[in-house]
């Protein structure tokens, strides 16, 4: 009747490993976008309080006095 089709109409779990796959894929597309954003972020650099100090004494915001006094109280912590 069926021409020695295999198990005859219908896929048997077919449908189940189709949802499977597609599942998995789904799932390993976020987990690599995840990844990809967490090694972006990593790539930013924060900034630390000594960077920050050496800007204001770029910028003239703060004396050479005033820089040294400063950077010696961060070297303590």
């Amino acid at each position: 009747m069926y021409c020695d089709y295999g198990w005859g109409i219908g896929f048997g779990f077919g449908w189940l490993l189709m949802i499977i796959f597609w599942a998995l894929l789904i799932l390993g597309v976020v987990y690599l976008i995840k990844l990809i954003a967490v090694r972006a972020k990593k790539g930013e650099k924060e900034e630390t309080a000594l960077d920050i100090l050496k800007k204001r004494y770029a910028k003239g915001e703060i004396t050479k006095e005033e820089f040294e006094k400063m950077k010696d109280d961060l070297a303590k912590e």
